[in-house]
């Protein structure tokens, strides 16, 4: 396992998936606010929710590529198509399971079934995110793709 490699390369993978997002965000292709969306878990001040949801964003991406390393080096290789084919798998889940269940647990966002509460800001995302636009999932994909070939270009799998 390359920890040194799993210590820079997954902050710099995360890195580079958030700047995907919130690029998207800015140039009007998503409504998808991800530091909002997982700091507002923690506090119900914006600008507070945005700095603690990049770090919170950081901690998880750290995360997810601890199970990219383990992974290639239990293959024994590390390459850009295997990062970007676990980057599909793992925007997939982010798309079709994490964002969907999301306002069951989050304590500001909207419920689809229960509609909204006096505390609720945010909007559900949806199945697929498609709640914060049409090309969100697009945008998502992009940027877990990116994340994944980073990652298959960066580790060494021994």
């Amino acid at each position: 396992m390359d920890w040194a490699g799993w210590a820079l390369f997954g902050l710099l993978a995360t890195a580079v998936l958030t700047a995907v997002m919130i690029a998207a965000q800015l140039g009007g292709l998503s409504r998808l606010d991800l530091p909002l969306v997982l700091g507002t878990v923690v506090t119900p001040d914006p600008d507070k929710a945005r700095v603690a949801g990049f770090l919170i964003h950081l901690l998880v991406g750290q995360a997810f590529a601890l199970g990219y390393g383990a992974a290639f080096a239990l293959l024994g290789e590390a390459t850009w198509w295997l990062g970007g084919l676990f980057g599909a798998v793992h925007g997939a889940i982010a798309l079709m399971v994490l964002l969907p269940t999301l306002a069951g647990i989050h304590p500001r966002m909207a419920s689809t079934r229960a509609g909204p509460e006096a505390t609720a800001v945010l909007e559900p995302p949806g199945l697929l995110g498609l709640n914060y636009g049409p090309q969100t999932p697009l945008v998502a994909m992009t940027a877990h793709l990116a994340y994944g070939i980073a990652l298959g270009l960066l580790l060494d799998p021994h």
